[in-house]
């Protein structure tokens, strides 16, 4: 039995802005019109983090807009905090590192895996200004290369 994974988001900002040290795959306390608009595309990660709070974690700031808005309820905030599900043992974990490090919670993707919507949570450390100066003056660099080696002349 094979398991279709459907990516339904992803954080591009996040490989950016923040260098990833670990990820983990945890779950989201969601509504089923919820569920049915990220099925559909509608989530956007891009301004996303997590938090812990009293031995639990949160998701904040994720936009996941209705599929129809005149079918969800009156008093529904598309940016609402939700809880994530995760194990105690990787709570632990995650919380060991917040202590002894300056680290952020970052959502990657949001995917399926089976019939369950799932959240690709990454333990990141921010990436400062001339570190993305760098990598962007490498990448530029890798692709001159690329484009001299394609086009036969060696640079010259």
């Amino acid at each position: 039995m094979t398991m279709d994974m459907k990516e339904f988001a992803y954080n591009r900002k996040a490989h950016f802005e923040y260098t990833i040290l670990e990820t983990f795959e945890v779950g989201l306390v969601l509504h089923g019109f919820e569920v049915k608009s990220i099925k559909n595309g509608r989530v956007d990660l891009s301004d996303s983090y997590a938090l812990i709070k009293n031995n639990e974690a949160y998701l904040l700031n994720c936009h996941i807009y209705p599929l129809q808005p005149l079918n969800t309820p009156a008093n529904y905030r598309p940016d609402r905090t939700r809880k994530i599900l995760i194990t105690k043992q990787e709570l632990k974990h995650i919380t060991g590192k917040f202590q002894s490090e300056r680290l952020t919670l970052v959502p990657i993707k949001l995917y399926n895996k089976g019939d369950f919507i799932k959240l690709s949570l990454a333990l990141c450390k921010k990436t400062r200004k001339y570190e993305k100066r760098e990598k962007i003056q490498k990448r530029d660099a890798e692709r001159e290369i690329q484009r001299s080696l394609k086009t036969g002349d060696g640079g010259l």
